[in-house]
């Protein structure tokens, strides 16, 4: 009886073994007829060009507009968003001032396709022209897309935009 119940576990051990093993090659069959799913799903490259204004003062080289591509479906919405993604992925010298990225603080003001407007706000275009970006027109340029802002603070400065108490 003992030689019989060993009997009887082996075959249902040997049973369990080959009824996984069918299912694990008829899963693989089924799989194999399946599309792939993250192949299929992937949206087709929307790439945008960036045309950016590049200046290195310690290079000795006259200012020149450099081209960068960029995929729209793997970047933010706005330019800062891009400028971002070329910085890290594609140029890492490419200079740029940013902060607060809502708005307020202004230091990404450039001018974007003839528009002075911070890079933070300002959407990208989906036209199929390239994004001109250059630095503010009206300041030294520093280096790329940064600007000389000490005028600008002296100004503020001068204006005290700021709420005073009267001292009496």
């Amino acid at each position: 009886s003992i030689f019989n119940m060993s009997l009887i576990s082996r075959t249902i051990s040997r049973s369990k073994a080959l009824s996984l093993n069918s299912s694990f090659q008829a899963t693989r069959l089924l799989s194999a007829s399946k599309p792939d799913l993250k192949i299929s799903g992937t949206k087709k490259e929307n790439i945008k060009y960036f045309k950016i204004y590049r200046w290195d003062p310690e290079q000795k080289q006259k200012p020149y507009m450099s081209t960068y591509p960029v995929d729209l479906n793997e970047c933010g919405p706005m330019v800062l968003d891009a400028l971002i993604k070329i910085k890290n992925e594609q140029d890492p010298a490419m200079t740029f001032r940013r902060s607060c990225r809502e708005g307020i603080c202004g230091s990404c003001a450039m001018n974007i396709d003839g528009e002075n407007t911070l890079a933070c706000l300002c959407y990208i275009n989906k036209s199929s022209e390239a994004t001109k970006i250059n630095p503010l027109p009206h300041m030294f340029v520093v280096k790329d897309l940064v600007t000389d802002l000490s005028n600008f603070y002296d100004q503020y400065k001068s204006i005290k935009p700021w709420l005073q108490t009267k001292v009496e």
